[in-house]
Protein backbone atom coordinates (compact mmCIF):
# COMPACT_ATOMS: atom_id res chain seq x y z
CA UNK A 1 0.00 0.00 0.00
CA UNK A 2 1.34 3.29 -0.85
CA UNK A 3 1.73 6.26 1.86
CA UNK A 4 1.95 10.05 1.13
CA UNK A 5 5.81 9.49 1.17
CA UNK A 6 6.11 6.44 -0.55
CA UNK A 7 4.12 6.48 -3.83
CA UNK A 8 3.68 3.51 -6.11
CA UNK A 9 5.10 3.74 -9.80
CA UNK A 10 4.36 1.46 -12.56
CA UNK A 11 7.15 -1.37 -13.73
CA UNK A 12 8.77 -0.57 -16.80
CA UNK A 13 6.71 -3.29 -18.74
CA UNK A 14 3.65 -1.99 -17.14
CA UNK A 15 3.74 1.16 -19.33
CA UNK A 16 0.97 1.26 -21.54
CA UNK A 17 1.11 3.53 -24.78
CA UNK A 18 -2.45 4.90 -24.26
CA UNK A 19 -1.84 6.02 -20.15
CA UNK A 20 1.09 7.92 -21.64
CA UNK A 21 -0.34 9.49 -24.68
CA UNK A 22 -3.16 10.39 -23.15
CA UNK A 23 -0.86 11.80 -19.68
CA UNK A 24 1.06 14.22 -22.37
CA UNK A 25 -2.10 15.19 -24.16
CA UNK A 26 -2.64 18.07 -21.53
CA UNK A 27 -0.60 21.19 -22.29
CA UNK A 28 0.05 21.34 -17.95
CA UNK A 29 1.06 18.10 -17.59
CA UNK A 30 3.03 18.37 -21.00
CA UNK A 31 5.02 21.69 -19.29
CA UNK A 32 5.52 19.95 -16.46
CA UNK A 33 7.21 16.81 -18.63
CA UNK A 34 9.26 19.59 -20.64
CA UNK A 35 10.63 20.86 -17.24
CA UNK A 36 11.77 17.60 -15.74
CA UNK A 37 13.43 16.73 -19.61
CA UNK A 38 16.52 18.72 -17.85
CA UNK A 39 16.68 17.26 -14.53
CA UNK A 40 14.90 16.04 -11.66
CA UNK A 41 13.00 19.15 -9.93
CA UNK A 42 11.39 19.79 -6.48
CA UNK A 43 7.59 19.93 -7.43
CA UNK A 44 7.38 23.49 -5.93
CA UNK A 45 9.64 24.55 -8.44
CA UNK A 46 7.60 23.15 -11.33
CA UNK A 47 6.05 25.86 -12.99
CA UNK A 48 2.85 26.26 -14.65
CA UNK A 49 1.10 28.85 -17.02
CA UNK A 50 -1.33 29.81 -14.75
CA UNK A 51 0.27 30.76 -10.91
CA UNK A 52 -3.16 31.06 -9.76
CA UNK A 53 -3.45 27.13 -10.30
CA UNK A 54 -4.59 25.29 -6.57
CA UNK A 55 -2.46 23.31 -5.11
CA UNK A 56 -4.82 20.33 -5.60
CA UNK A 57 -4.99 20.49 -9.44
CA UNK A 58 -1.03 20.76 -9.61
CA UNK A 59 -1.06 17.62 -7.32
CA UNK A 60 -3.61 15.90 -9.59
CA UNK A 61 -1.62 16.82 -12.85
CA UNK A 62 1.66 14.60 -11.11
CA UNK A 63 -0.82 11.63 -10.19
CA UNK A 64 -1.73 11.50 -13.83
CA UNK A 65 1.69 11.74 -15.00
CA UNK A 66 3.16 9.25 -12.13
CA UNK A 67 0.41 6.31 -12.62
CA UNK A 68 0.81 6.90 -16.22
CA UNK A 69 4.65 6.02 -15.45
CA UNK A 70 6.00 9.64 -16.75
CA UNK A 71 7.37 10.58 -13.82
CA UNK A 72 8.73 9.36 -10.40
CA UNK A 73 7.62 11.18 -7.45
CA UNK A 74 9.56 10.59 -4.44
CA UNK A 75 9.80 12.14 -1.03
CA UNK A 76 12.41 14.62 -0.65
CA UNK A 77 12.54 16.10 3.07
CA UNK A 78 9.33 17.88 3.51
CA UNK A 79 8.65 18.27 -0.16
CA UNK A 80 8.73 15.73 -3.55
CA UNK A 81 11.35 15.57 -5.39
CA UNK A 82 10.24 14.73 -9.27
CA UNK A 83 12.08 12.65 -12.09
CA UNK A 84 11.07 12.24 -15.77
CA UNK A 85 11.42 8.59 -16.15
CA UNK A 86 13.17 9.14 -19.87
CA UNK A 87 15.44 5.85 -20.11
CA UNK A 88 12.13 3.38 -19.01
CA UNK A 89 9.57 5.16 -21.65
CA UNK A 90 12.81 5.16 -24.36
CA UNK A 91 13.21 1.43 -23.42
CA UNK A 92 9.42 0.77 -23.95
CA UNK A 93 8.49 3.51 -26.88
CA UNK A 94 11.69 4.63 -28.71
CA UNK A 95 11.45 7.48 -29.56
CA UNK A 96 8.35 8.74 -28.40
CA UNK A 97 9.05 10.89 -25.82
CA UNK A 98 11.41 13.17 -27.86
CA UNK A 99 9.01 13.48 -30.57
CA UNK A 100 6.19 14.68 -28.44
CA UNK A 101 8.44 17.10 -26.41
CA UNK A 102 10.08 18.60 -29.26
CA UNK A 103 6.41 18.64 -31.21
CA UNK A 104 6.28 21.90 -33.34
CA UNK A 105 4.05 24.11 -32.67
CA UNK A 106 3.39 22.38 -29.19
CA UNK A 107 4.45 25.72 -27.26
Amino acid sequence: MATPANLTHPERADLHLPSVLFALSDPDRLEIARQLRAGPLDMAECTLGNPEMPKSTKSHLMKVLREAGIIRNEANGRGRRLTLRAEDLDARFPGLLAAVLDAPGAD
